[in-house]
């Protein structure tokens, strides 16, 4: 017959009306036990027969289930058997009870033998039943929560408070589900779409060749095995005559008295030599402005001052100016600045196509608004860190270029209200590279309405540190963003490994991607490479702790118009993982190691690719690999720029006001 266990430690007197002459026959009978049996530390239930105190109602649990239900339920579990709990680990389970506990149990049994009702035994029973379950279940969410919790202290001493690893926690992740009120994903309509797509295909194969393991343990497979070459390299690099003059023109700028009939491109190379070694100055802005220039560039105009600005400025020939870059001109871009230099008139600026004035912390929405009246052609604007702007300076400007504006920068502008903004950003029809990254408004719902109303012309959206975007973004950008060239997603620790299955099947032309520090497994990093990975020339896995062989595997066979790699702190590549990459990517140029301590010289002087700069593995100046003189890009990223917006603007305002 069943019977049920509880712990020695009873009150007799409190049982006394109950047990009678059978609980003193049992007392002394566990007395005597005790006092046989040898010590032992796991102390074990004592168990007490309790058939003969009511007979005809079934002690066991099973017995009561199989006779009351018709079920067989004798391999039912048993409450001293092992259980496997959530983690692959079997732990013991043990049932007790304290002393008030059993004297209520044994109450109720009495109680159930003298009403003889057999519904109330099954429900007495089938509550002991639920309380055993619900103490297992509180058992092992406590164990998973502790465990949690010590994951989540290990993260925090090793990576500091601020780095996103903190936040891949499995506790962190369900929070971020549950913070998903407007947008709900379907997984089981993304299970079924994935199979037949480029990413599934690819992922398929990828688990096939894990499983094969083709890739050992230590190493690659054999017939991607990589032998170091001893290839003789040649010391520094000879730079060409027009490197040396240039650099020459820089060190003596302040000799330099004309620069007419100069190329913009050699005007722009000289520049940023004068930026890059702070010897930008009042003098060399009056020579790039002298005339009726066509482009200015300028990466820092910190040392200019506001009356050395309104001088040059104020009667600069800005007719033909079509790039105008003023970055770091925060000291010299108040609203009454400008009111006497560029926004001069209402069309003092009529072929002006790119405007940039990254950093200009004192430009507010009224002298936004003044620029804006000023450049009716405008087709490109960077207001990156502008703090005093505001969502109504950005209404504003979109209000006045819903037809013309391709590119917007609002980067690290934290007064701007992403969902303010969304209704005037989404009129922007024409809009392909919007840029906001570390707007802590950004939202789902901000970047699902706006490439659903832009996203057929969006060619390149940055949101590095829009910490609350997640995978709904993304699978909204791969199903509106077909045309997509380049997306920054660094820094973004809700992103799973689905993402990257929307970017693959969905954006199918991506040149440039940036994923640094981010919670993506090895596999799907793989599965993108060898799905969407032939056009790239710019990836950036940064900081990913998971990127493995099978990245590398992908990247040595899909990756081979690959320019610029960076793979600082990812240290699960050893040697000959990086040694098979480099030695594949025959474009490649740059690859960034920073971090990367488990390299060795089996790598660093074996591989033979002869044009590769390795940045970050030897104690050298950064600026040096930076090649300032590369080649300046081009007015747009991605369109010609189109001079006849400004002769149609009247045409165009009546269009408006008919429309």
């Amino acid at each position: 017959m069943g019977d049920i266990g509880f712990f020695k430690k009873t009150d007799s007197r409190e049982s006394e009306e109950n047990l009678g002459e059978n609980e003193e026959e049992t007392a002394v009978f566990s007395t005597q036990q005790q006092q046989d049996a040898p010590a032992d530390l796991n102390l074990q239930p004592e168990r007490v027969n309790l058939d003969h105190l009511f007979p005809g109602i079934p002690t066991d649990f099973t017995q009561i289930r199989s006779v009351y239900m018709g079920v067989d339920l004798s391999k039912e579990r048993n409450p001293d058997a092992e259980i496997a709990s959530s983690s692959g680990r079997k732990r013991k389970f043990s049932f007790s009870l304290t002393q008030e506990e059993i004297q209520h149990d044994l109450d109720m049994i009495r109680i159930a033998g003298e009403k003889q009702a057999e519904p109330q035994h099954i429900g007495f029973f089938l509550r002991i039943e639920d309380e055993v379950a619900r103490r297992e279940r509180l058992e092992r969410e406590k164990a998973e929560r502790h465990h949690e919790i010590a994951k989540q202290f290990a993260l925090d001493h090793a990576c500091g408070q601020d780095d996103p690893r903190r936040y891949f926690s499995k506790s962190s992740a369900k929070k971020a589900a549950a913070a998903l009120k407007s947008v709900i994903i379907d997984d089981d309509d993304d299970d079924k779409e994935q199979s037949g797509t480029p990413f599934g295909m690819a992922m398929e194969m990828i688990q096939t060749r894990n499983s094969r393991k083709k890739l050992a343990s230590n190493g690659l497979g054999v017939e991607f095995k990589w032998v170091p070459k001893n290839v003789k390299r040649s010391g520094c690099e000879v730079p060409s005559l027009l490197d040396l003059s240039l650099r020459g023109l820089a060190k003596n700028a302040d000799a330099i008295v004309s620069l007419d009939h100069v190329p913009d491109m050699l005007r722009h190379k000289l520049s940023r030599l004068l930026c890059d070694s702070r010897k930008m100055d009042a003098h060399f802005l009056q020579l790039l402005a002298s005339g009726s220039p066509t482009e200015i560039r300028i990466n820092d105009c910190s040392q200019v001052t506001e009356d050395e600005f309104t001088k040059i400025f104020g009667c600069c020939d800005t007719n033909n100016l079509t790039v105008l870059q003023l970055d770091l001109c925060g000291s010299c871009m108040p609203y009454y600045i400008l009111q006497d230099t560029l926004a001069r008139s209402s069309k003092s600026l009529p072929a002006l196509a790119t405007l940039s004035l990254d950093g200009a912390h004192r430009l507010s929405d009224e002298g936004l608004n003044m620029l804006a009246l000023s450049a009716p052609a405008l087709q490109s604007i960077n207001l990156s860190q502008c703090s005093l702007l505001t969502s109504a300076g950005i209404n504003n400007l979109a209000n006045c270029f819903e037809s013309t504006l391709r590119e917007l920068y609002l980067d690290e502008c934290h007064n701007i209200e992403a969902m303010v903004v969304l209704p005037a950003l989404k009129k922007l029809k024409c809009l392909e590279v919007l840029s906001m990254a570390g707007i802590p408004t950004v939202c789902d719902d901000f970047v699902i309405q706006m490439v659903e109303a832009c996203g057929k012309n969006m060619k390149e959206l940055v949101f590095p540190n829009c910490l609350e975007l997640t995978d709904a973004s993304i699978k909204s950008v791969g199903k509106n963003c077909s045309k997509l060239c380049a997306i920054d997603l660094s820094y973004l620790s809700k992103l799973t490994d689905k993402s990257m299955r929307y970017l693959a099947n969905g954006c199918r032309s991506i040149n440039k991607l940036k994923l640094s520090r981010n919670g993506l497994s090895d596999e799907a990093i793989a599965a993108f490479l060898e799905a969407s990975g032939s056009d790239l020339t710019e990836l950036s896995l940064n900081n990913i702790p998971l990127v493995g062989l099978n990245s590398a595997l992908a990247l040595s066979k899909c990756s081979r118009k690959l320019l610029s790699l960076d793979l600082s702190w990812c240290r699960n590549l050893n040697d000959e993982a990086l040694g098979l990459i480099v030695d594949s990517c025959l474009s490649l140029k740059q690859l960034k190691l920073f971090g990367c301590t488990q390299l060795t010289d089996v790598f660093l002087k074996g591989h033979s690719n002869p044009q590769v700069q390795i940045i970050g593995q030897e104690l050298r100046t950064v600026s040096k690999f930076l090649n300032v003189l590369k080649p300046q890009g081009p007015p747009l990223r991605y369109s010609p720029i189109v001079t006849q917006f400004a002769r149609l603007s009247p045409s165009i305002d009546i269009y408006k006001k008919q429309h």
